[in-house]
């Protein structure tokens, strides 16, 4: 097996950290693996999420080519967002992601480790 090169731009680890990096990114992914959102469904749902930084953070969602942004031209506008193919074939590493979560919440639970 090739040593991995921890080197910007051609590390595969790096690559993947640097577009879910981002403490809303991973919840974002996971409701829009559920369907198409707009705007204002991901406030509600992602509720301690700010205005400023849910929009940043679907910007760069957009500009990694994860998330696709759907304007309509109505008044007043209307914009959802979907998943593209590439951040689709994200939604099986979610589903594993979501698995251990579960999993490490219980041991917390079962441990009193890692709790704040």
């Amino acid at each position: 097996m090739a040593k991995l090169l921890y080197k910007e731009g051609t590390c595969p680890i790096l690559a993947a950290q640097n577009i879910i990096a981002g403490k809303w990114k991973l919840p974002i992914l996971w409701e829009l693996s559920k369907g198409t959102k707009r705007f204002n469904e991901l406030q509600k749902i992602l509720t301690e999420i700010s205005q400023g930084i849910l929009t940043q953070q679907l910007r760069e969602l957009e500009q990694d080519g994860m998330v696709h942004r759907e304007v309509y031209k109505e008044v007043p506008p209307k914009v959802e967002y979907s998943l593209t193919e590439i951040g689709k074939s994200l939604i099986p590493v979610l589903n594993v992601v979501c698995a251990w979560g579960k999993d490490y919440l219980n041991f917390r639970l079962k441990t009193g480790i890692g709790g704040k």
